[in-house]
């Protein structure tokens, strides 16, 4: 096997890795968009824990657009 046949499967590794994590993290961010809205609804949440649930869930959603633009870079370079 000449080394961009494994060039070729380290890449294929590299993103299928990536898509696992981003399927993760697009899942934490879901659970953290329910929980949210549930504290919401019951109105029983204090201001500052909803607060830090939207921060983690605005870095959760920058993690994934950076998982993504790797994943599929752009076209129009």
């Amino acid at each position: 096997m000449g080394t961009d046949a494994l060039n070729s499967f380290s890449r294929m590794d590299e993103v299928e890795v990536l898509r696992v994590k981003l399927a993760m993290l697009k899942s934490q961010h879901r659970d953290l968009d329910e929980a949210i809205h549930a504290l919401q609804e019951r109105g029983s949440a204090d201001m500052l824990t909803l607060r830090r649930l939207k921060k983690q869930k605005l870095m959760l959603k920058d993690q994934i657009t950076q998982l993504e633009d790797r994943i599929l870079p752009d076209i129009i370079a």
